[in-house]
């Protein structure tokens, strides 16, 4: 409980953080940047890690006057840690095989690979790119396609479409838009506000699966 409560500390509070890692340890902040990111999308068992917030507060961060973190290096870091964590997943899913759908892995929540499972099914390899603005599914998408019968090249090619498109916007928008006045004094509101976008389309998909299984009942 300690833990889930710190985590939510850590994510509403992610500018703050984020401000007193720059200062106490100035360019190991990149390696910290890195070890998030690659986790959040690389281990299916840590699908909870801030991944869209971070990006923007860290672009936001990067703006600021006197800081060492450069924007352009920042984006190349965390496009390097999506990739690394997206393979490393793939490779995970590959090796564990189908059986991850007939054992039952406490590390794994199979409600979250089903889902993503039934979002493959309906997008095909366009899943990797959509599932990057997708908390949580971003985490299984990798995972599940590796499991499956996915072709590493295609797999290599959604996946890089994919990255570019989530690290470049969102650290991008953290530091076009990140320091204005009314975005600065509500950071809060705006990183629940990203939260509550990135989920909105995973809520809308299981009202819409609810409201058909009902309907056919």
């Amino acid at each position: 409980m300690e833990f889930i409560k710190q985590l939510f500390d850590f994510i509403l509070h992610i500018d703050q953080y984020l401000s007193t890692w720059v200062s106490t340890y100035q360019m190991w902040t990149y390696l910290l940047l890195f070890a998030i990111i690659f986790c959040e999308t690389g281990l299916v068992v840590t699908p909870f890690l801030p991944g869209d917030s971070l990006l923007f507060a860290a672009g936001t961060i990067a703006a600021m006057d006197g800081n060492p973190l450069n924007v352009f290096v920042l984006i190349i870091i965390l496009l390097i840690a999506a990739f690394a964590g997206d393979n490393t997943n793939f490779f995970i899913g590959r090796l564990i095989g189908k059986t991850v759908y007939e054992k039952n892995y406490k590390l794994i929540k199979k409600e979250y690979l089903n889902k993503t499972h039934a979002f493959y099914e309906k997008h095909g390899g366009k899943t990797l790119v959509i599932a990057r603005f997708m908390p949580i599914i971003r985490t299984f998408a990798p995972f599940v396609a590796g499991v499956g019968t996915m072709k590493y090249l295609r797999f290599i090619s959604f996946s890089i479409i994919g990255n570019i498109l989530w690290v470049v916007s969102f650290s991008l928008a953290g530091y076009f838009f990140g320091n204005i006045p009314s975005v600065k004094h509500n950071f809060t509101l705006v990183i629940l506000t990203i939260i509550t976008i990135s989920l909105l389309p995973s809520v809308i998909a299981i009202i819409k699966h609810n409201y058909s299984k009902n309907k056919s009942a």
